[in-house]
């Protein structure tokens, strides 16, 4: 078997004070998947259910809770799950795909996207999220093609959890996992696995497992991320990988890492943060999380590939919001592809109308390069604005809730305007 994973996934970041000043925790990821999957952003209200009900996730059913916490999500629209969302309690968790000594299961299971919102429903801090995901691992597995083709795509799971408080790893390998507090200010995420020695909490056989394969002689101190992948731990942060290089751009601005510096991060093409390609960046998300309680926090998304030339739209959860609209996808009920078996036999047009605004507006930027540049100016404008309107409410502690209730859809609106 070849050791070394394909280069395709995604980055997340988190910022704790001190490295994010003005008391606040930053959360940021891109999501890279197939060039031609559309990302939609939607909302789902926090909700109670009958006692004994099935919830039915992207390829397996399982029990449901009785009552799950209202949620955003940033989600490839053929599936159950997400890539990356927040719920509102100020939980945010993002995931990567991961790959090991550990065998991949072909079966159909939970993938890493439907934990990532089952996460997020569940729990109202980042610990208690990962308590949630690994418990469900542990009943019901991960596994399942993790890309609307019928060519298989299947991988393992890390993922970021933060809340106002903290942040946390989570890395597994199939049943299989470790977790690292996060300490010292900031922590990102790509495809590989990371945790080394600093395992604060595990899998109960984790150890026992490495011995029985070979991979640890149980004598030398135990290294998650050297035992049970392929990963020169010793060079993790050096190599110039994309890990190596988000790392690197996290350093580069400890101490004043804002919403717009993780935005900068995100959009970097350089470092291949930013991807470009067959597989690419289909959505972002940068989270603002205060540790104050009684400020909100601000959840920006794009809904839209490609962050340099996508607008980050905030989002502050409050009562009475509907749901995005334009960032939704059409659905196709039992007719999906994604429902039949054999599934992936077709691919319906699932782009919602600002992705395909968007879209349009992308093909304008190649080929009129004036009208291209102007459109970008004022689309980096509106963003602007939005971030310093968002400032405003931080700083003021004044939040008007009629106000905000439609502040994402409203973003969409001026957006869609400047695409004509």
């Amino acid at each position: 078997m070849d050791p070394r994973p394909p280069p395709l996934s995604c980055d997340t970041f988190v910022a704790l004070p001190p490295a994010a000043p003005g008391g606040r925790v930053v959360f940021g990821k891109n999501s890279d998947r197939p060039a031609d999957e559309v990302q939609e952003v939607v909302h789902f209200p926090a909700a109670a259910h009958p006692p004994g009900a099935a919830l039915e996730c992207t390829y397996i059913s399982i029990e449901q809770v009785e009552k799950t916490h209202a949620v955003v999500l940033s989600r490839p629209s053929w599936l159950w799950g997400a890539e990356m969302g927040a719920n509102e309690h100020g939980v945010c968790i993002g995931n990567e795909a991961v790959w090991g000594r550990e065998e991949v299961c072909d079966g159909e299971a939970l993938l890493g996207m439907d934990l990532v919102r089952l996460g997020l429903e569940r729990a109202d801090t980042a610990e208690k999220a990962l308590s949630v995901i690994v418990d469900l691992l542990e009943k019901y597995g991960q596994g399942g093609n993790c890309m609307e083709s019928n060519m298989a795509f299947t991988y393992h799971n890390s993922f970021l959890i933060a809340d106002r408080k903290e942040a946390w790893v989570l890395e597994t390998s199939g049943k299989y996992w470790a977790a690292e507090k996060v300490e010292g200010g900031m922590r990102n995420i790509s495809n590989q696995l990371s945790i080394t020695t600093k395992i604060d909490r595990e899998h109960p056989e984790l150890k026992e497992y490495a011995k029985s394969n070979g991979w640890w002689d149980g004598e030398k101190e135990f290294d998650f991320a050297a035992t049970y992948s392929y990963v020169n731990t010793a060079r993790m942060t050096t190599s110039g990988g994309r890990y190596c290089e988000g790392y690197k751009l996290l350093n580069k601005h400890k101490g004043s890492i804002t919403s717009e510096i993780m935005m900068e991060i995100l959009r970097d093409k350089e470092s291949g943060i930013n991807m470009e390609g067959g597989f690419m960046t289909t959505g972002s998300m940068v989270s603002v999380l205060p540790q104050q309680p009684h400020l909100p926090c601000i959840h920006f998304f794009t809904g839209t590939p490609d962050p340099a030339r996508s607008v980050f739209k905030p989002f502050i959860f409050v009562p009475g919001i509907t749901q995005l609209l334009k960032t939704m996808s059409p659905t196709f009920g039992h007719d999906d592809p994604v429902k039949k078996q054999p599934r992936f036999q077709s691919k319906p047009d699932r782009r919602h109308e600002l992705y395909k605004k968007h879209e349009s507006t992308a093909v304008v930027m190649e080929t009129t390069k004036d009208k291209g540049k102007e459109m970008l100016r004022e689309m980096q404008e509106l963003e602007k604005q939005k971030i310093s309107q968002m400032e405003s409410i931080l700083q003021n502690g004044c939040l008007d809730t009629k106000q905000v209730v439609n502040l994402f859809s409203q973003c969409v609106e001026e957006e869609l305007k400047i695409y004509g």
